[in-house]
This record gives structure tokens, C-alpha cells and sequence, in this order.
């Protein structure tokens, strides 16, 4: 709605220009009435107005000099003069003073009607310039990269679960347009081999690589989509649609920029071809695993097949999720010596892509529950000790292992465990912080009874999951509002609040002032000291 001041010393010609137009339907809100120039110039030092309807001939302050005052403070606003023929001559001054139109008393209900269209047409091109201005620095922001990766990450380990959601996110961060393309997935990093060469390994060479990685795809015009997994530290990933020629390029000059500035070939791995943003989770296994299987010994057997075969399906790997959360070791063994088994006796491609796909399940579960994993256990890092399992019985012994550390701590490490714990929610929660997140659902992701987990988040942190929560939403918030042009209702939407309202209304409890105001004082020398909220 814009807002709109009626300027005129004669109430019942007030009340008629109210009662003449259907307000609401344009998209207008009388907001302030004034009985002259001085008035109504007293009263928009304290309101912001887009639209002013002003009468010519007016005590105190007649049009003329209100007109030249609104033009020299108020450039943007809109200016509709309203006299009589016989102050006709105001004309030049209104038009000096760029109002946007002239009526004669009376003025008609279909005349007031058209102008108000006009400018309300004008007023609407503007904001449509200035949201997509704002989007346009909101997408170049380091802000907005950040979300999209976090977006990425989530799409691939399917844990977008509302298909509105999923939709709404793909479209803000410019990946809808890919739902029914043909999308693949590249998998870089550096296999190391020779621990001598400690100049070369990958904690060295983590944060160079990936700024090589990065430039690659700031580099593609928007081909190459780039992200890097927690789980997976010194490994960066790609997501492209780019035909066949254009990728084996990309992949190429990646390697050789990477030879040529860190010193070290890396391990490049290339997935199936995919469709649908539900299918993105498959093709990211399926480039995971072809880096896992880069240089080994007895990869060109397995590179002959595809490389993401149905080996583990999804429901057998939530049933043996569900055992390791349980804690439920025996049943565990039982079903992954059976899967192992038959994978065994139908290929060794099948027997080897079956352990990387346990592992990864296992891994995954080890670093959301804040366990780190021994150098020795991490098979990403060293995909060759998957070579020395060559029987059912050497691969189940190091996945029951995994399982095992997963399942539970000794009693002297528990107050450690949930120590960990605690900091591994709150890094969750500030990495999510943009979706719909619950108590509930948090504490079934960390394996705790939700009262218990509740209270013992609040001891440990300080505060309540919904304080907690509502604290990271608003340092982002705040974030957005002093970084970006961002609405109101992108800013909550973007932060995880309901609505725009519910933002504006929390907002101020914290904070003191209406995220609009906060605005307007980031334009002043005055600002606030600090992020962080009330208590």
C-alpha cells in the first residue's frame, strides 16, 4: 500500500476527495490529513508519504511555497494539485515543480481515479527497479553465496523434506530453471599416498585448493555450480549441465590449474547423468564415489560399469540407520554381513561401491553426532584400504567398528559426549537456521528423548532451543538488513520466520525499533553498538 496526505484548508473538501475514491482497490492508504502548507510540511518530517494531494489557495502557507518546499526536500514525492479556474494561473508553479497533475475543482471521481492509477503505475515500476536492484546486490553478495552452498549441501544429502520449500529455495537462489535438465556432478580433491610429502597433503592444501575450485565456477558464466561438504573436508564438488565437450574441458583446465598453481594433480571424479533436483542426492553419490575409485589399481574394471548401480537401496540404508541409532549392534552386523555377502558373490565392482556407500552412510552419521572419526577410519581420505578388504569378513570388521564408535561412548566420556553434542546442535541450527526447524526434530537427529534433550540444551547453552534459534535468525536478519535492499518478507523468508509480520514484531521486542526504522538509522552516523539481541 502507498501512503497518501491530503493538503486543504476545508475539511468537507477533505472528506470528499476520501469518499470519491476507492482507496484500497488502487493500493492507497490515506495516512495524514493537513490544513495548510506549514502543516503538512511539519507533518512529513515525521511520516513518510509517497503521494500528496494539495489544495493551491491556503492560509499560513499557501501551495506555491508548499510546493517549492516539497520539490527541494522531497524530490520523490508524488504531487497532485486541486484548485479552482480562478487560480488557474498556479498552474506554472505546480508544473516548475514537477507535480505529476493539475484538477480543477470539482474535480469528477473518474478524473481523481485515472490520475491515482497513473501514479500508482509509476510508483510500482519503481519499486519492481528498485527489488530487482536489490536482488541483483543480494546476489552478488558473499551473503548469498554462502546460502546457496548451504542450499546445495542440503539438496544433495535430501534434507529439504517440504516439496514447497524445496521449490521456493531452488527458485531464490536460480537453480529452478535446472529442474528437468540433465545435471552431473564432479568430485575434486587430492588423494595422498605418500605421507612423506606432508608439503602436499590435503590439510595443507585445503583453503588453496578450494579458491582454485571457486575461481573455476565464478569463471564458467554460471555453468558450474561449486560446494564443499563438512563431511568431507579437502574435497570441493561441481554440479553442471554442460554438454559432454564442455565439461571433459572444464575438468581439464581444473586439473591443470590446480597442477600448475598448488603443485599436485588431483583425483577428479565424474558422475552419472541425472534429472530432477529430487535425483541431485543420487548423482552426488555417484561423483563421490567415482573420485573414491580414481587411481586405484583395479578401477578401470569398476569405471567400465555405471558408476552408481542400485547396490544399497534407500530403505535398507534407513533400516540400518535406524539399528546404529538404536544402538542395536547385533541387528546391524546381521544385516550388512548379509548385504556384503551378496555383493561379494556378484562382483567385486559391486562389493567395493557396497562398503563406500556403508561407509559414507556411517561417516555421515559419526559427523552429525560431533564424532571424529581416527585418521585411520577415514576411508574417503585413503579410498585405497578398500583394496585390502578382499573378504565379507575384513570389510564387516571395519564398518562394525564405525557402528560401534557411533553407537556409544564409555560412561566416563558421557558428560564429554554431551558436550559435544550440544555443539554440534548449535552449529546445526546455525547452519539451517533458514529452514523450518523444531525441537523435536533436533533431538531425533542427535538420538535423544526431545524433554531430555531439551533441558539439557538449555543447561548447556545458556538458553532454550527457541531462544537459541531466534538469536541466530535475528544476527542474519540484521545482517541482511545492513548488507542488502532486501524486503521484509524476503529478509524473514530467507531467515526462517513465518512471515513478515511475525519478523517485524520480534524484531522490535529484541531490538527496541521496527527493522524499517533500524533502516533509516543505518543512513545516520547513530547505529546500534552491537548484534546480538535483548535478553
Amino acid at each position: 500500500m502507498y501512503s497518501v496526505l491530503i493538503v486543504d484548508d476545508e475539511p468537507e473538501i477533505r472528506l470528499g476527495l476520501k469518499l470519491k475514491v476507492d482507496w484500497e482497490r488502487l493500493g492507497l492508504n490515506i495516512t495524514g490529513e493537513a490544513g495548510n502548507g506549514a502543516e503538512a510540511m511539519e507533518w512529513l518530517t515525521q511520516h513518510p508519504v509517497d503521494v500528496v494531494i494539495t489544495d493551491m489557495n491556503m492560509p499560513v502557507m499557501n501551495g506555491v511555497s508548499f510546493l517549492e518546499a516539497c520539490y527541494e526536500q522531497y524530490p520523490a514525492l508524488r504531487l497532485i494539485v486541486i484548485t479552482g479556474y480562478e487560480d488557474f494561473h498556479y498552474a506554472k508553479a505546480a508544473i516548475r515543480n514537477q507535480a505529476r497533475n493539475y484538477l480543477l475543482k470539482p474535480v469528477t471521481q473518474d478524473e481523481l481515479t485515472e490520475t491515482l492509477s497513473k501514479i500508482v503505475q509509476e510508483l510500482d515500476g519503481l519499486r519492481n527497479e528498485r527489488d530487482q536492484q536489490a536482488m541483483m546486490q543480494w546476489r552478488l553478495s558473499q551473503y548469498y553465496k554462502e546460502m546457496k552452498e548451504h542450499f546445495l549441501v542440503h539438496l544433495v544429502k535430501e534434507e529439504v523434506e517440504r516439496e514447497s520449500l524445496l521449490r521456493e529455495r531452488a527458485k531464490w537462489f536460480q537453480l529452478d530453471v535446472w529442474e528437468n535438465r540433465q545435471v552431473r556432478f564432479v568430485t575434486a580433491g587430492s588423494i595422498e599416498r605418500q605421507p612423506t610429502q606432508q608439503e602436499r597433503s590435503p590439510d595443507k592444501m585445503r583453503l588453496p585448493f578450494e579458491m582454485v575450485c571457486r575461481e573455476a565456477a565464478e569463471n564458467s558464466n554460471g555453468q558450474y555450480h561449486v560446494f564443499r561438504d563438512a563431511n568431507y573436508a579437502g574435497l570441493m564438488h561441481f554440479v553442471t549441465a554442460a554438454e559432454d565437450g564442455d565439461l571433459k574441458a572444464f575438468v581439464q583446465s581444473l586439473r591443470h590449474a590446480v597442477t600448475e598453481h598448488l603443485g599436485f594433480e588431483p583425483a577428479i571424479g565424474t558422475g552419472q547423468t541425472v534429472t530432477g533436483l529430487r535425483q541431485w542426492k543420487d548423482g552426488y553419490l555417484s561423483a563421490l564415489l567415482a573420485w573414491n575409485l580414481k587411481g586405484n589399481h583395479a578401477s578401470n574394471v569398476i569405471q567400465q560399469q555405471t558408476v552408481m548401480e542400485a547396490v544399497l537401496s534407500e530403505e535398507t540404508t534407513k533400516v540400518l540407520q535406524r539399528y546404529v541409532t538404536r544402538g542395536d549392534l547385533t541387528a546391524f552386523e546381521q544385516a550388512i554381513h548379509k548385504e556384503l555377502s551378496a555383493a561379494f558373490a556378484a562382483s567385486q565392482a559391486r562389493f567395493v561401491k557396497l562398503i563406500f556407500q556403508l561407509y559414507l552412510m556411517l561417516d555421515t552419521m559419526a559427523f552429525t553426532g560431533g564424532i571424529a572419526l581416527e585418521s585411520s577410519e577415514q576411508l574417503w581420505l585413503r579410498p585405497e584400504q578398500v583394496w585390502g578388504f578382499d573378504t565379507t569378513a575384513k570389510a564387516q570388521q571395519f564398518l562394525n567398528k564405525l557402528a560401534v564408535k557411533i553407537m556409544g561412548r564409555p560412561e566416563k566420556d558421557a558428560l564429554d559426549a554431551e558436550h559435544s553434542m550440544i555443539q554440534a546442535a548449535e552449529q546445526f541450527i546455525q547452519d539451517n537456521y533458514m529452514y523450518d526447524l523444531n525441537l523435536t526434530m533436533l533431538a531425533e537427529r542427535f538420538n535423544y528423548n526431545s524433554s531430555y534433550f531439551s533441558e539439557m540444551f538449555k543447561a548447556k547453552a545458556g538458553k532454550t532451543f527457541i531462544q537459541y534459534m531466534t538469536d541466530v535468525r535475528m544476527v542474519k536478519a540484521v545482517q541482511l538488513l545492513e548488507e542488502t535492499m532486501l524486503s521484509l518478507w524476503d529478509i524473514a523468508e530467507l531467515t526462517g520466520f513465518s512471515n513478515a509480520s511475525y519478523f517485524s514484531s520480534k524484531f522490535k521486542k529484541m531490538y527496541g525499533i521496527s527493522p524499517s526504522d533500524y533502516r533509516v538509522r543505518l543512513k545516520t552516523p547513530e547505529k546500534f553498538d552491537n548484534q546480538i539481541p535483548k535478553k
